[in-house]
């Protein structure tokens, strides 16, 4: 499969040196009977077959070809892209079996679901109980599970603040996410997010993140709120081992908690989760990355965008950081982010 991949490239770049060197008229007349052959061969074929080599040439040539001219392919823009995730996805699969217990019988989820919708007011452990008293073993874990697949919540709180209060503490909340590489190389991307305002911070982008990496970009943020005035109550991260001692003593130096979420909770830890996904279905999904560089260059010109130009719907369809009032009477322009993937609308100063 690689030799036949080499050979079709070497014989491409064979045909390159060819028609650089023939006369513009020529390569006019044989570029026009080659989109009339293609344009016959569209008509007759519904949907041709490729190989792993042609789909290889094809997204190395797609990085060659402006966007506007990808109406050349035999294949749209999203097969393509589609081509490098199917690509990632064989490269980082590994055979595993599906680990935990075996499931609980059905008439002990009904009898849990039960208990919990015919009495609102006991909890995970009240329910622990009454099936004791009945026979039945459930963990107070299984009878939140349970619960939760079902649409049932916790019992009601009865004390403690709001969310709006807790909210208004000063939250930040942290991530590592990975992008792959047309070259399957793996890169970590750490996140920061505000809670309150929805502002984020890419702190940086490493190949290995190893401790004293994680350490110095969490200083360089700290550093940076500070100098905006701007302290925070808790810092909520998950439990990757990549957060190091030293990434907590940073933000505890500055008078910031460390919560840590429960083990493979990830709801725990939404926002910075969800911020990841929109991230990845706006502007990673959509983009083919070559490098750290590229993808440093990506990040950037996708979190001005969305902190300065984004609606955000959990802040009342206002943006991160907050705009100056426009002029209405002003020409409404258009302006293009990462080369027209994103579009930005303002009025003209």
């Amino acid at each position: 499969m690689a030799l036949s991949f080499l050979y079709r490239l070497a014989r491409r770049a064979f045909e390159l040196v060819r028609v650089h060197r023939m006369e513009a008229l020529a390569k006019d007349m044989e570029i026009l009977v080659l989109r009339h052959q293609l344009s016959v061969l569209r008509r007759q074929v519904g949907r041709p077959r490729l190989t792993w080599s042609d789909r290889a040439l094809i997204a190395l040539f797609s990085h060659l070809v402006p966007r506007e001219r990808w109406s050349c392919f035999l294949v749209t823009p999203s097969t393509i892209l589609e081509w490098h995730r199917r690509l990632v996805r064989k490269h980082w699969t590994y055979p595993s079996c599906k680990p935990g217990r075996p499931p609980l019988p059905p008439e002990t989820v009904e009898l849990v679901v039960r208990l919990a919708r015919e009495n609102p007011r006991w909890g995970y452990l009240r329910i622990v109980g009454e099936l004791r008293k009945l026979g039945v073993t459930v963990s107070a874990t299984s009878v939140r599970n349970i619960l939760s697949r079902h649409g049932v919540g916790p019992a009601p709180r009865r004390d403690g603040p709001s969310w709006t209060e807790f909210l208004r503490a000063g939250i930040l909340a942290t991530d590592f996410f990975t992008v792959d590489t047309v070259w399957l190389e793996r890169l970590y991307v750490l996140v920061v997010i505000e809670i309150k305002s929805r502002v984020v911070h890419v702190l940086g982008v490493s190949r290995h993140p190893v401790g004293m990496w994680v350490t110095q970009v969490a200083r360089n943020l700290v550093s940076d709120l500070d100098e905006g005035g701007r302290r925070f109550r808790f810092l909520v991260r998950d439990r990757d081992t990549k957060f190091t001692r030293g990434f907590d003593e940073v933000f505890a130096s500055e008078g910031t908690e460390i919560i840590r979420t429960p083990v493979r909770s990830p709801c725990a830890n939404a926002y910075a989760e969800r911020w990841v996904r929109t991230a990845r279905q706006e502007c990673l999904d959509l983009t083919l990355v070559v490098s750290r560089r590229h993808l440093e260059h990506v990040l950037r010109s996708y979190v001005r965008h969305y902190n300065a130009a984004r609606p955000h719907r959990g802040i009342g369809l206002l943006t991160p950081i907050a705009r100056s009032e426009p002029n209405a009477k002003a020409v409404i322009r258009r302006l293009d982010i990462l080369g027209g993937m994103l579009h930005e609308y303002e009025r003209a100063a």
